[in-house]
C-alpha cells in the first residue's frame, strides 16, 4: 500500500556503502520519474546516474548533510551512498523556478518510493556545490544544471516517526544509540475541518 511505503520512505544519511543498487534498477527508477506529471508536460529534468566507486567518492565531497545535526559531519567512509541520481534541469525548457520547483519535487518523491519499495532508501539533497556538480556531470555553461542530489543505497540506520511534542519542534534528532527521529505533525493539525 503506499501509505506503507510512504512511511518507510525516509530520509536516509548512513548506509552499507559496498552494498551497490543494480544499474538497471537506477535506470528503471529514472524511467519511472520520466512518466510522472510535469508542468505543462514541458519535462525539463534531466538526470546523470553515479554509481561507481570513483564517481561516489568525486561527488561526496561536494554534498552537505544534515543540517540540524550541528556536530555531525556527514556519512563516514563505509557509511556513503552507494549511488546518486543527479536531477538537472533544462533552463531552456523550463518555465520558470516555481514550476521547476514542483516538476522536481514531484521527481524526486517518485524516485524515493521506487528505492523503498526495493527495498533501499536515499536522501535528496539540496545542499551541495553546483559549479563543482556542473563540472562533475559536463554541464558546466550550459542551460542545463544541476538542482538537486539524490544519494542512495542500503540503509545502515533506524529512522523513526514521532508525534511532534509539547515544545512544537519538527526538528530531526537523534538518541545516544543514533537512533533518527523524524517528528510529524498529527492529522489534526494539518487538515482543516469546515
Amino acid at each position: 500500500m503506499i501509505k506503507d511505503i510512504a512511511r518507510a520512505c525516509r530520509s536516509y544519511r548512513r548506509f552499507f556503502e559496498d552494498e551497490r543498487i543494480p544499474r538497471e534498477l537506477l535506470v528503471d527508477w529514472v524511467d519511472t520519474a520520466r512518466i510522472v506529471a510535469s508542468s505543462a508536460n514541458g519535462q525539463p529534468l534531466r538526470y546523470l546516474i553515479v554509481d561507481d566507486p570513483q564517481g561516489c567518492a568525486e561527488l561526496f565531497p561536494n554534498t552537505a548533510w544534515a543540517g540540524a545535526l550541528k556536530d555531525w559531519p556527514g556519512p563516514e567512509e563505509g557509511e556513503r551512498p552507494s549511488a546518486y541520481i543527479i536531477m538537472l534541469r533544462d533552463a531552456s525548457r523550463s518555465l520558470g523556478d516555481r514550476f521547476s520547483a514542483w516538476d522536481e519535487g514531484i521527481a524526486a518523491q517518485t524516485i524515493m518510493l521506487a528505492a523503498t519499495e526495493a527495498g533501499f532508501g536515499g536522501c535528496m539533497i539540496a545542499s551541495f556545490k553546483k559549479a563543482s556538480v556542473a563540472e562533475l556531470c559536463g554541464v558546466a555553461g550550459s542551460a542545463i544544471e544541476p538542482s538537486l542530489v539524490l544519494a542512495l543505497g542500503k540503509p545502515k540506520e533506524d529512522v523513526r516517526l514521532v508525534e511532534v511534542g509539547e515544545d512544537g519542534s519538527t526538528t530531526y534528532y537523534r538518541d545516544a544509540q543514533q537512533v533518527h527521529y523524524v517528528p510529524k505533525r498529527p492529522l489534526s493539525d494539518i487538515l482543516i475541518q469546515r
